[in-house]
């Protein structure tokens, strides 16, 4: 069994320590002769139902022993790759505590690959979990976590109609808010209005602009019109992320007269498909102000120097940026093409010292993950702090996703072109919460025995 890394505690300037498990861990036994019914559907459900189930994204079902079986050998090998789930973090290095971590633990593993290799029976149908009930795929799935049915305030972008056979298109109109008066956002979550308009739109982008001095950090590249400013990504929708529900007493602010710029990528399709994309907001009732304001930070891989990628080489390029005030780090989203590779997220303080926050060492341009760091081990970092990111392309032969290790590569919108940038939550706080943060933290993990690392 691989050891696993826990965040132990916080240094006076907050540094997040991290540590290996306890030697004396436990960890489930894998049985020895698995069935699908007691010990195979009970990890379905939880790790690969949300897709794979009728109607879903996935191309079949495995809610039951008769959908499953016929693709034993095939889940076993994706499984035993790490292929699926996609979950694309190295397990070695880095923060290892996540919400909404989709991966299989060796056991869970384990597990299935014995249940496919003695035979992949399906054991008694009585010890068949009792079935999970899924949300329509065009139901607004955060408004429960609120007691809604639907967002307070719902934007829909102009339609759009990708024609058949056409090439990939952007699509790049501009919504009023419709907000006559501030407003903060407590949660966000985007969707093609469609069924269909899921088998053509590859991502959605959302940035708004309003005018507003306050903005943290707001990104150059992404003021687009005049003195207006966008402050960062707003949300976006890709495959493997629907929404975000920000932290308690935070979130973010939206002005009167704001609007919501698009950046739609929709891929080519065998049938013309019309379709909007739709952004539900759930708004913190009126009057009231969270205490912090989050911002979804597009940071560069590249900075100024762009992307240059010569035919059969791997290139590593890398981006800096600086954190303005104190704040903690909610999630990291990495974004590159066909021939991203890998990505890391390290943090450089003030002190000099560095840590390596997260890597992902498998990227896949199918599936944008977001990881969320866990309450827990979210790092909390000190102002001045620089985070830098680093990225891996490949463009070989060796990169199964290449479509041609022969041309040279530079920085695009289209999918044969290149990127490399990772979306960043942070949560900002002045350095009177910052301090109380880090103590709170510290004294939580006062105690552990944990192995520490330096």
């Amino acid at each position: 069994m691989s050891a696993t890394w826990k965040p132990l505690g916080i240094l006076a300037l907050g540094i997040m320590m991290i540590g290996l498990v306890p030697a004396g861990a436990v960890y489930a036994e894998v049985p020895v002769k698995p069935t699908f019914a007691k010990d195979v559907a009970p990890i379905f459900q939880t790790k690969c139902e949300a897709c794979h189930r009728p109607g879903s994204i996935a191309p079949m079902s495995l809610r039951t022993f008769q959908d499953a079986r016929p693709w034993a050998r095939s889940i076993k090998a994706r499984v035993e790759a790490r292929q699926m789930p996609p979950w694309h973090i190295d397990k070695t290095v880095g923060i290892q505590e996540f919400k909404y971590d989709r991966s299989l633990s060796d056991d869970q593993i384990a597990t299935i690959v014995r249940w496919v290799d003695q035979g992949a029976a399906q054991g008694d149908p009585k010890d068949m979990p009792p079935a999970l009930q899924w949300s329509n795929e065009q139901e607004w799935t955060l408004a429960r976590n609120f007691g809604q049915t639907e967002p307070d305030l719902i934007i829909r972008a102009a339609p759009w109609t990708q024609k058949a056979g056409a090439i990939d298109s952007w699509w790049k109109p501009i919504t009023e808010t419709g907000l006559t008066e501030p407003r903060w956002a407590r949660a966000v979550e985007t969707r093609p209005g469609t069924i269909k308009g899921r088998s053509v739109t590859h991502h959605a982008n959302a940035n708004l602009q309003q005018d507003d001095p306050d903005a943290q950090d707001p990104d150059p590249d992404q003021r687009l019109l005049g003195s207006l400013s966008t402050e960062g990504r707003f949300m976006e929708w890709a495959v493997g992320k629907q929404g975000e529900i920000m932290r308690p007493n935070s979130g973010r602010l939206m002005l009167p007269g704001s609007k919501v710029l698009w950046s739609i990528h929709y891929a080519s399709s065998k049938e013309d498909v019309t379709d909007s994309i739709e952004m539900g907001i759930y708004l913190y009732p009126k009057g009231q102000v969270p205490k912090y304001r989050q911002t979804l930070h597009n940071m560069s891989a590249t900075n100024s120097t762009g992307l240059d990628i010569p035919p059969n080489v791997i290139k590593t390029s890398q981006g800096f940026f600086v954190m303005r005030k104190a704040g903690r780090i909610e999630s990291f989203q990495p974004h590159m093409h066909l021939r991203g590779k890998a990505m890391s997220m390290e943090a450089i303080l003030p002190t000099g010292q560095i840590y390596i926050l997260s890597h992902v060492a498998n990227f896949n341009f199918n599936w944008h993950n977001s990881y969320v760091y866990a309450d827990d081990a979210a790092p909390l970092l000190p102002k001045g702090t620089m985070l830098k990111i680093t990225a891996w392309h490949d463009n070989t032969a060796a990169n199964k996703a290449n479509p041609d290790p022969n041309v040279w590569v530079g920085y695009g919108d289209r999918t044969v072109d290149e990127m490399a940038h990772a979306w960043v939550n942070v949560t900002y706080m002045d350095d009177e919460d910052y301090l109380g943060e880090v103590a709170a933290r510290k004294a939580k993990f006062a105690g552990t025995n944990a192995q520490q690392q330096p």
